[in-house]
């Protein structure tokens, strides 16, 4: 009697676990959720567009308030194309677009860089391969991050871990939103939506960045690290940098068969540069 009474628990537990189970599964058709109010509309596939150069548009939907929006990506190949930190001051220019900075200084790819202020300074830590311009590692509490180059090899790491005396180039920027493939804890107002840039370094090592398309509205810190850290989106990167977003977003790239420029409102003063190793 007691078996058999602890069979009938047994089955009515499993019953109620595939019950509940089947309640939250998705219905046929939805569109998978990145947070309770964004929704993935077109995943979208990585298509070649160059050796070591990938191309990849996400199409996002918000549903308060209702509006879509392209998350544009471009992934490049650890052995086959080199980030460069680029000034405009490089080209005797306050500052400019992505394109102009890509054709002067012969990028395949730019996309904008640190924030700096009303008349082009850098906030925080800045390094060319031929000028320290701003030697201070912030401490301001969005400027959490480091993006650079050391021995050759880019990296992102926290501030508190960055070593000035070994970085080739490099910017500061933030917040850093993943470290080692975790989550890192960002900043107040996280949750808010804005037109964003990044970059990230994947789990083989290639370079990812990204900029969000829409004028207003966007993505927030949060839906940020659930894009780029959880593996049903298929981009996994182990570490992620905000970069300086608003106006200032932009990304240009340009290959033999490919151009596209998804125009800020703002020129900037400096910009990451991807080249073919080599060049």
């Amino acid at each position: 009697m007691l078996r058999s009474f602890s069979l009938l628990i047994l089955l009515s537990g499993f019953t109620l676990a595939a019950t509940f189970t089947l309640a939250q599964a998705p219905a046929p058709g939805a569109k998978p959720k990145v947070s309770s109010t964004l929704a993935v509309r077109t995943p979208g596939a990585w298509k070649p567009l160059d050796s070591g150069i990938e191309q990849r548009k996400m199409t996002l939907e918000r549903s308060e308030p209702s509006y879509s929006f392209d998350l544009n990506l471009v992934r490049f190949g650890a052995n086959q194309i080199v980030p460069r930190i680029i000034s405009s001051g490089q080209f005797q220019l306050k500052s400019a677009d992505a394109k102009t900075l890509a054709q002067r200084s012969g990028a395949m790819a730019t996309i904008n860089a640190n924030y700096f202020d009303e008349k082009g300074k850098p906030l925080a830590f800045l390094k060319t391969a031929t000028q320290e311009i701003n030697r201070n590692v912030s401490k301001h509490a969005l400027y959490t991050g480091v993006f650079g180059l050391r021995n050759s090899t880019p990296f992102i790491v926290h501030r508190d871990d960055f070593q000035l005396m070994q970085a080739q180039e490099a910017i500061q920027s933030g917040p850093l939103l993943l470290k080692d493939g975790a989550v890192v804890q960002t900043i107040a107002g996280a949750g808010r939506y804005s037109r964003r840039a990044v970059i990230g370094i994947d789990k083989q090592h290639r370079l990812i960045v990204g900029v969000t398309d829409t004028v207003l509205g966007g993505l927030s810190f949060a839906e940020l690290q659930e894009l780029f850290s959880r593996p049903e989106w298929q981009l996994e990167t182990s570490e992620l940098l905000n970069l300086d977003g608003g106006g200032s977003a932009q990304l240009y790239i340009k290959t033999n068969r490919h151009e596209e420029f998804i125009s800020g409102t703002a020129e900037v003063p400096v910009v990451i540069g991807f080249f073919k190793t080599g060049n």
